[in-house]
């Protein structure tokens, strides 16, 4: 049986949950980050030294960064359909993931600590439409991408439509203007389509500090 420790609504749990779906694997999830605390606990710090979600273990191997753990379960459990034998073809969409965590995360990160974390009473609205104009720019270089092809793999979603289709969701989900864009919203919605990410990811998360409590808690 493996184990995923990490909270529901957290984005990064969500992108191994997704994964686990669409491998139809048995996993049982712990609770663990945000409002039910535990991620300081030296039992976890044992398993995740960082502190943070999410965690995976499976056997003896306790595996934290929620991109490699997608990338581990696409190569221990999905075969050539999500683990081309080929390197030239796995890396078209391997190179996403390390693009959102080196260029998407950085841009996403502040905008939705600045609204979703952030009382409206308190949020600086300037600041706010700077950091969303500077993630509209990171969306515009995906938006290519989808253009000729319905995935960022090719003719079916690979772990790359994992990875930022959560991130695009939480995107949309923001409580900020967003822009047009018609390839990643028809990607999105072939991917909303799919079991998995409709029970994994497509969930409310709030706009305020007491609701996101609220859905985490629930």
């Amino acid at each position: 049986m493996l184990t995923v420790y990490g909270r529901h609504n957290s984005a990064n749990v969500q992108k191994v949950l997704w994964m686990l779906g669409e491998l139809g694997l048995d996993y049982e999830r712990i609770n663990v980050g945000g409002s039910f605390g535990g991620n300081d606990d030296a039992g976890y710090l044992r398993l995740n030294p960082n502190g943070k979600v999410p965690t995976l273990v499976d056997g003896e191997l306790a595996l934290f960064e929620s991109n490699a753990i997608v990338r581990y379960l696409a190569a221990r459990y999905g075969g050539e359909r999500w683990w081309p034998a080929d390197p030239a073809v796995r890396a078209v969409g391997d190179k996403w993931l390390d693009w959102q965590l080196s260029t998407l995360a950085d841009a996403l990160g502040p905008v939705f600590v600045a609204t979703i974390k952030t009382e409206p009473e308190r949020r600086d609205e300037a600041a706010i439409a700077r950091g969303a104009a500077r993630l509209h720019g990171c969306w515009q270089i995906l938006q290519p991408a989808l253009e000729a092809k319905p995935y960022l793999g090719g003719t079916e979603p690979g772990i790359a439509d994992i990875v930022l289709g959560t991130m695009f969701a939480r995107y949309r989900a923001l409580p900020i203007v967003h822009l047009e864009m018609p390839a990643l919203d028809a990607w999105f919605a072939r991917l909303s389509e799919r079991p998995a990410c409709r029970t994994h990811v497509l969930r409310p998360i709030g706009t305020t500090p007491g609701e996101w409590a609220r859905l985490e808690r629930g």
